[in-house]
């Protein structure tokens, strides 16, 4: 059976009310028209908009997502948010580990991996976030750097049915560069390897790649040998050119 390609969109810190409705609304209407191909679509937005945003959606297709969660249910943790929470207010994935918490808040390979177990416990899919930076690339580093994120943050327990995996290669996220497809196809490939070694449905596993994912992009990406959608940053927040990534599948 083919893995169903998912189109997950990153809002990342961008969205208000009005307009971030607008945009869910926009894609649910056009989901529910079909066209859509085989694709799974997901709008991951601000935590200000999750339930507003499920509300939206409701009826339709159109899933929705949290941008990160707390490892904790709950406790004095002021401004986090808890997967549970996130739970309660609609969602049915989180995105953890992404580069931007990485980098800006220093998260390690145990910090992801504990965000994980937290999100299947409060029966999210979790998608996990890897990828090496443009140094580690240079030097030749990048399988030995995603290799080694993909053992520390993905939790033992694991599952196809509760983990993505979303390789980003850090130096192409919201630069408009892009690695070429062989060099997709490369990690992967790596990357299929090692969960088929790993899990005992490793083959199963979603793996997207982010960076730089555009309409012009999205088919030759998707295309790739083992990529199972895509994880889409500024290209999400407009509708026409998220649409036209989703129905790049097709």
């Amino acid at each position: 059976m083919a893995i169903r390609p998912l189109i997950a969109g990153n809002w990342k810190m961008n969205g208000l009310g009005a307009d971030g409705l607008a945009l869910a609304q926009v894609i649910a209407e056009r989901l529910r028209g079909g066209g859509a191909g085989l694709a799974e679509l997901l709008l991951c937005p601000p935590a200000t908009l999750v339930r507003a945003v499920a509300e939206t959606v409701s009826g339709s297709d159109v899933l929705v997502g949290g941008q990160d969660c707390h490892a904790k249910s709950s406790g004095a943790h002021t401004g986090d948010v808890s997967a549970e929470m996130l739970a309660d207010a609609g969602a049915r994935y989180v995105i953890v580990g992404h580069s931007e918490r990485r980098a800006d808040h220093g998260e390690k390979d145990a910090t992801v991996r504990a965000k994980a177990e937290a999100a299947h416990r409060a029966g999210l899919i979790a998608i996990i976030c890897i990828g090496e930076t443009e140094a580690e690339r240079d030097r030749g580093a990048t399988l030995d750097v995603v290799g080694r994120q993909l053992a520390g943050s993905l939790p033992d327990q694991a599952k196809a049915a509760n983990t993505v995996v979303a390789y980003e290669p850090v130096w192409a996220i919201g630069t408009g560069r892009t690695p070429t497809t062989a060099e997709v196809a490369e990690v992967h490939k790596f990357l299929r390897e090692r969960l088929t070694a790993r899990y005992e449905d490793g083959g199963r596993f979603r793996l997207l790649y982010g960076g730089s994912v555009k309409p012009e992009n999205a088919r030759e990406l998707l295309a790739v040998a083992d990529v199972n959608g895509a994880l889409v940053g500024g290209a999400s927040l407009k509708a026409d050119s998220f649409w036209a990534i989703a129905t790049a599948c097709a």
